[in-house]
């Protein structure tokens, strides 16, 4: 988050609180939803990426806490939105609304803003999820994205979120926090009862696996497997001769000394970052390996060129 979102507060309880009609109806006061009154906040624009920039991911986030100042007992935050709180790795998605949603009998709430959604009950969990809202688990919230999330590559990049355990590199590294979910977790969610988009979320789950900390690295990971070249491993970590850490690879051929480095706009931008992926580099030529740098627009608009830059290596080294 960019920021703290200010609470929003229902009509009815500032009316009982004292608040004229003329403050309530302020023009500097939003109007999330209707029956509710927030104050502005600015959360930025949202720049074309190949994934949900923070502003969008900011504005349903902001829009999940007003919407819950009148939300019913029996609804919940589900789909994409649920993904959106968890942070998980989604493509450009439509976030002009929320997703809402209960468990039958009970009708799926409707109104601005609102995507609303009639569940059984025995096919989804709800728990307390962040910020203190009531959401689909992160096994469930994956299960449930099917229909929303067209590419199978993305819904493998989800579940490898979901199962990711986030740790520091090297010999005193330490894991960060257990995972969201395992895979089992996940493989009980899919069962729950029928799916949309079952068969793309079961491969999905076939190819999940443990290390890769970003969509893009998964997607680089599926386009080299699919090209028909061997599956590199994930989150390598790197030592010298004398067991000094040289560094952690984000995928790698370690029998062959191959290294394939994902670079973010963060590693650009970040000048320490710059420097350290530098030294890194540096070092694992020193020590034989070669390392192949891969951009976005290899993994989302020109494929081959990955597929080619890998192959050579993987044929020069073999």
């Amino acid at each position: 988050m960019t920021a703290e979102p200010l609470p929003a507060f229902r009509v009815a309880d500032a009316h009982r609180a004292g608040m004229s009609r003329r403050e309530i109806d302020s023009p500097h006061l939003d109007r999330p939803f209707a029956g509710l009154r927030a104050e502005p906040l600015e959360l930025g624009s949202a720049e074309p990426d190949e994934a949900l920039s923070d502003p969008r991911r900011d504005a349903t986030i902001l829009a999940a806490r007003q919407f819950a100042a009148h939300m019913h007992a029996g609804e919940f935050f589900s789909h994409v939105t649920a993904a959106v709180l968890w942070d998980l790795p989604l493509p450009p998605l439509d976030l002009d609304r929320i997703d809402v949603s209960v468990c039958a009998p009970t009708r799926a709430p409707r109104g601005r803003g609102v995507r609303g959604h009639q569940l059984a009950g025995a096919q989804v969990t709800v728990v307390t999820g962040p910020f203190g809202l009531r959401t689909t688990s992160p096994a469930s919230t994956w299960a449930q994205l099917g229909r929303a999330v067209r590419h199978p590559y993305d819904l493998t990049a989800i579940a490898d979120a979901v199962i990711l355990a986030p740790r520091i590199a090297g010999p005193f590294g330490r894991v960060l926090r257990a995972p969201l979910a395992d895979v089992s977790d996940l493989d009980v969610e899919l069962r729950r009862g029928r799916r949309i988009g079952i068969a793309a979320l079961d491969e999905a789950l076939l190819r999940a696996r443990h290390g890769s900390v970003s969509r893009p690295e998964t997607w680089c990971r599926l386009t080299i497997v699919d090209a028909g070249l061997p599956e590199p491993l994930l989150d390598h970590d790197v030592y010298d001769e004398a067991g000094e850490f040289v560094g952690c690879v984000d995928l790698a051929y370690p029998e062959l000394r191959i290294a394939i480095e994902y670079e973010g706009d963060h590693h650009r931008l970040d000048p320490r970052q710059w420097y350290r992926d530098i030294a890194k580099h540096d070092r694992l030529a020193e020590l034989g390996w070669r390392v192949i740098r891969v951009t976005k627009s290899m993994v989302f608009a020109d494929p081959g060129v990955l597929i080619q830059r890998v192959h050579a290596a993987l044929r020069a080294r073999g």
